[in-house]
């Protein structure tokens, strides 16, 4: 009988760790060991540009390239994880329930934006967090044009002033104005709860962005809170009111709730700590990745943060290390000391740093086009052909050179 690794979540983690522990048993000549991909959808969800325009596009299939390399791919939503019994509940296709074992697990659930318990956020506010919701506010800024005109209707609160806030406000006044007119007087605001424009991402990478905010119009609420949100906009902590029909919530993420079922340490956006092969501490069986993985990046104190760019070294590391736990062979401990940034500011261009420090190297023209190719290139799976699939999938290969 064959053994079996399980990945729990297509995403950038999980579809990485497939492909990396594939490649680990061919180049080992094992085919007794089988991979599965449970999950929802076969489909990579391009999350990163999920603040864009035609956002039902911005996935990539992968049933295709899990049939090419050899991945059984399981349609599901998982609802129960027993690590004493090495066992899995989930829901499938059809909603029914069923349970599947394994030998070795590999959590890559993923993160979701975190809505606290605020008057009328639920009922509200939009976010760019899934698909479905950011279809929504797509939706919705489109329907705008059939209301009759106002402040409240020309304006957007964008709650929080860290990297998905920023994007997703750069992007506003261009998307308003391509339903509403282009001489339509559109206002948006960003509410942050620094005391200075861009502070969330450091000093270097903020003088950009108080330059694309100027050119945009996008305004910053600073040392400011949403404490309510209804139909017809938001109220601050502080009191004050802002009459908006579109409010978008962006702030705080946390590691997807199935993490809560594996015992194990958490950090504060609840991911579980890994050792520096990306096993859970505390746990024989299972290993992390993406967004529910603590993992240091380096010896200096530096953990990777919830985005792709560590998502996808995680995933090729997890999966190649979770192989060879099965297979009795030397791991690759999980190493990205290299960090970088690519902010998009909309129509004033983008800003590129690199470092943890956020040392500026490309802004406007220049670091717009990298972005683009960053978001419709780079982040994209690979074809589907096993051999350049699997070459693909080789931990050693920097995410960024």
């Amino acid at each position: 009988m064959k053994q079996h690794i399980l990945i729990i979540g297509a995403g950038f983690g999980g579809m990485w760790s497939a492909l990396s522990a594939t490649r680990l048993l061919e180049q080992h000549g094992r085919n007794d060991v089988s991979v599965s991909v449970l999950a929802p959808q076969a489909e990579l969800r391009i999350r990163p540009r999920f603040y864009e325009t035609d956002v039902q596009q911005m996935k990539a299939p992968l049933a295709e390239l899990f049939t090419a390399v050899g991945v059984n791919f399981i349609q599901g939503a998982v609802d129960e994880i027993d690590v004493a019994g090495k066992r899995v509940g989930y829901r499938d296709g059809q909603g029914l329930q069923q349970v599947l074992g394994y030998d070795r697990l590999v959590m890559a659930s993923g993160s979701g934006v975190v809505r606290p318990n605020l008057a009328g956020l639920d009922e509200h506010a939009f976010d760019v967090d899934q698909i479905e919701s950011a279809s929504r506010l797509e939706q919705h800024i489109k329907a705008l044009a059939q209301r009759p005109g106002s402040t409240a209707r020309n304006t957007v609160v964008v709650a929080g002033g860290g990297f998905t806030g920023i994007e997703t406000a750069s992007e506003m006044p261009a998307r308003l104005r391509a339903v509403l007119g282009q001489d339509a007087e559109v206002k948006v605001i960003i509410v942050d709860r620094g005391n200075k424009i861009g502070a969330a991402l450091g000093e270097g990478i903020s003088p950009a962005i108080v330059e694309a905010s100027a050119a945009l119009g996008v305004e910053w609420r600073l040392n400011a809170s949403v404490a309510a949100v209804d139909a017809d906009g938001v109220t601050l902590a502080d009191g004050q009111r802002i009459e908006a029909s579109t409010v978008v919530w962006t702030v705080g993420v946390r590691a997807s709730a199935l993490t809560e079922q594996v015992p194990g340490q958490r950090d504060g956006h609840g991911r579980l700590h890994v050792d520096g092969n990306l096993k859970v501490i505390g746990q024989e069986h299972v290993f992390a990745t993406g967004d529910v993985a603590y993992a240091a990046t380096d010896d200096l104190g530096n953990h990777a943060l919830m985005t792709c760019q560590h998502a996808i070294a995680l995933g090729r590391h997890s999966g190649n290390n979770v192989a060879a736990d099965l297979l009795g062979v030397e791991p690759l401990p999980y190493r990205q000391p290299k960090y970088v940034t690519c902010l998009d500011l909309g129509a004033w261009g983008a800003v590129y740093t690199e470092g943890w420090q956020r040392e500026v190297k490309l802004i406007k023209d220049e670091a717009k086009t990298l972005k683009q190719q960053i978001n419709s290139v780079w982040i994209y799976p690979p074809v589907a052909d096993r051999a350049i699939a699997l070459a693909a999938a080789d931990p050693l290969i920097p995410v960024v050179a």
